[in-house]
Parts: structure tokens; C-alpha cells; sequence
């Protein structure tokens, strides 16, 4: 049995008030999502617009607390690396500790080097809005924090995207539903 079966499972045990929260659980899933997770909730027999709004809910607040919590680590660490540097660098000027540390190689970096050009090239709002076509919101959102994006505005485009595709595919899933019954 596969993560979400064990959700549709448990919607259809639980009393229609517990129903939703069932369905934002899902939503804070990755890969699941707000869409699939409001899939589930009308294959579930819930409202398709109540499984949609939890679906999008749980998602959300899922990547709200990723991005909030990834934004403030990479301040902090940010923060402790350029204290480093000036300490180490002494009586070096300020432009000598701002020096870039190489590292990091192999399949990591090469990933980030293809999430930065993607960045580059479409900007905040076209990997958020395209990139649940690759990669769940919860790691599209962290990548954007990491990279050093204000938080608000990963949130903005993130709740745009989470919005719209929770949207079409509920369309999409109550259209099959409607057409099967």
C-alpha cells in the first residue's frame, strides 16, 4: 500500500468534519501536494472547492515553514561565514574575506548549477509557477530560500503556483468524476 492510498483509506474512515484535515495532511506531503492531495479528497467523496482549499492550505503552510525556517538558516549561516572571513583575514581588507570559498562538487553542485540557471533564466515566478512540473513546491521553495530570495516573495509566487495547479487539476479530477458517474 502506497503513501497515497493510505490517504484515500483514511478519508473514507474518518467523519466528514476530520475529512479536510485528512486532505491538508496530504497536501503538506511532498510529490503529493495541494493537487494530489485534492484528488484524493474527491475521489474521497468531498466537495471538489472544500478538497481543493485544503489541499492548498496544507501545502502551503507546509512550504511557508520550510522557506521561513531555510531563509532564517542561511542568514544565520551567512552571517557566521562572513564573521569568519574577517576574523581570518585579519588585517586584510574587506574585499580579500569576501573572497568566494570553493567546494562543493559533483552532483550537488551540478544540480544547483542548473537551479541557478533556471533562476536566471525564468526568474521567481517562472520556477515557482513550472516547476511543480519537475519538482514538489517543498523543494523548488527551499532551493529559491537557499539561493537567497526574500521569503515573501517565494511565498507570493509558491501560493500563486500552489493555487493555480491545485485549481486545474481539481477541474481536471472532478470533470473525470463527473463524466465516470
Amino acid at each position: 500500500m502506497n503513501l497515497v492510498e493510505i490517504f484515500q483509506d483514511l478519508v473514507a474512515q474518518v467523519p466528514g468534519l476530520v475529512q479536510p484535515l485528512i486532505v491538508a495532511a496530504a497536501g503538506a506531503v511532498p510529490f503529493i501536494e495541494g493537487e494530489g492531495a485534492a484528488a484524493i479528497g474527491i475521489i474521497g467523496g468531498i466537495h471538489p472547492a472544500i478538497a481543493a482549499v485544503a489541499g492548498i492550505v496544507g501545502n502551503f503552510v507546509c512550504v511557508a515553514v520550510l522557506v521561513l525556517v531555510t531563509a532564517r538558516t542561511r542568514a544565520a549561516v551567512v552571517t557566521r561565514t562572513r564573521e569568519r572571513r574577517l576574523v581570518a583575514a585579519g588585517g586584510a581588507g574587506i574585499a580579500e574575506a569576501a573572497a568566494p570559498v570553493e567546494g562543493d562538487q559533483g552532483r550537488r553542485a551540478a544540480r544547483r548549477v542548473k537551479f541557478q540557471r533556471a533562476l536566471e533564466r525564468y526568474g521567481v515566478p517562472g520556477v515557482s509557477l513550472l516547476g511543480p512540473l519537475l519538482l514538489p513546491t517543498q523543494f523548488t521553495a527551499t532551493m529559491l530560500a537557499g539561493a537567497g530570495v526574500r521569503p515573501a516573495r517565494i511565498l507570493f509566487w509558491q501560493g500563486l503556483a500552489i493555487v493555480a495547479w491545485t485549481t486545474l487539476l481539481t477541474f481536471v479530477v472532478s470533470g473525470a468524476m463527473y463524466v465516470v458517474h
